[in-house]
């Protein structure tokens, strides 16, 4: 894991077409703006998890019956 230390305002750059700024600090919680192409999602952690999970759930052997059936 790479650690910065950024001030409010400032921001960082990932590859050529990601940039996250600092918008906000108010004691233990950080605003961050992220300046993204439309084809790149960005996801909070927990919701990445539950998309997975979901994924996950209907790739299910039940999953696959229900898309043979479908078809």
């Amino acid at each position: 894991m790479l650690t910065l230390s950024r001030k409010k305002g400032e921001s960082l750059m990932i590859n050529n077409n990601i940039e996250v700024t600092v918008l906000d600090i108010r004691g233990d919680q950080i605003k961050i703006g992220i300046a993204a192409p439309k084809e790149i999602p960005v996801y909070r952690k927990e919701i990445f998890l539950e998309i997975q999970e979901s994924n996950k759930n209907a790739m299910s052997i039940d999953g696959m019956e229900a898309l043979k059936k479908i078809f």
